[in-house]
């Protein structure tokens, strides 16, 4: 599917209502829960500067996944793609438009796929083991009183997942050329050794690494800064990166819709889990969404003539 297809006015216009209807279905739902009036209680007195810091955080986060996406992009004999249409296809995210932008960049269907679930496994390198140290941390030392469902996932499923996916790659010459279920499982494992590869590799690609840590920083420092926002203290930062952690497993670009209705509710659920109130929750999540949500928006329409051209570009190359 070419990206011109994928940004037709009629696809654009669904996007944005999906994602503004689950959306505002799943705040309103949470409000009732926390009460109607507790949350309009905390938007009369705002310290709306602290959505300033947020900004300023969602937008070096940004920064941190362009360079992430652009190393990606070109490891091991990819894509080189400019910073332009780089920052379009980080803005406007998503499975599907990654894909396109690589395939039109020149990647073969297959290894374009496997990029793509590539630059998710790298998301998930180096965010679950700093959510696995925060439960270690907060199980060991800060806060034993905390449920351990919440905890113990973190502390037990990372090194079973890195394990898993150790033995996947020892034996991915028996996944190739399958179908069906196998096929799948056969691009995972090609993801995987593409970040492996890297990971080994820290010159000339250490800068994937580097960025995306700067992208899961700048995305928590945002949710740090929307609580300061409603007079909610933030909790220590084990506790936050373990309640974001719990609250974001899926992230923004592998979810549809940039996981509008599921983030949503799911993260003020994990931070109430982790001790903080209801409605400070609900309204600080808000806030955060706007920034990693719906502001990323406005680049992404004004990227649109840039992937549209570079769509353009290959098609009359392959003519």
């Amino acid at each position: 599917m070419s990206v011109e297809h994928l940004y037709k006015a009629h696809r654009l216009a669904f996007v944005v209502v999906a994602a503004g209807v689950l959306t505002f279905g799943a705040f309103t739902g949470l409000a009732w829960w926390a009460g109607f009036f507790a949350v309009y209680h905390r938007f009369v007195h705002v310290h709306w500067w602290w959505a300033l810091v947020a900004l300023g955080a969602e937008s070096v986060a940004y920064v941190g996944y362009i360079v992430a996406y652009r190393e990606v992009a070109r490891a091991e004999d990819g894509a080189e793609l400019d910073l332009s249409s780089t920052a379009a296809v980080v803005a406007s995210g998503g499975f599907a438009l990654d894909e396109a932008v690589l395939r039109s960049a020149g990647v073969p269907p297959r290894e374009a796929r496997s990029r793509v679930l590539g630059l998710g496994a790298l998301e998930y390198v180096v965010l679950a083991p700093a959510a696995m140290g925060a439960a270690l941390y907060i199980a060991l030392f800060r806060r034993p009183d905390i449920d351990p469902v919440l905890t113990f996932p973190w502390i037990v499923g990372v090194p079973l997942g890195f394990a898993a996916a150790a033995v996947l790659m020892l034996n991915r010459h028996r996944l190739t050329r399958r179908r069906g279920w196998r096929a799948h499982v056969a691009n995972a494992v090609e993801a995987l050794s593409l970040v492996r590869s890297m990971a080994v590799r820290p010159i000339p690609y250490g800068l994937a690494f580097v960025g995306i840590a700067i992208y899961w920083a700048g995305d928590i420092a945002c949710l740090w800064a929307a609580l300061h926002v409603f007079f909610q203290e933030p909790p220590p930062l084990a506790i936050l990166v373990l309640g974001y952690a719990t609250g974001y497993a899926l992230t923004r670009r592998t979810l549809p819709l940039g996981g509008a209705g599921v983030v949503d509710t799911l993260l003020p659920l994990s931070l109430v889990w982790l001790g903080i109130s209801f409605a400070p929750a609900v309204v600080a999540v808000v806030v955060y969404r706007f920034m990693n949500l719906w502001l990323p928006m406005i680049p992404a329409l004004a990227g649109l003539p840039t992937l549209k051209q570079m769509s353009r570009r290959k098609a009359a190359h392959a003519a």
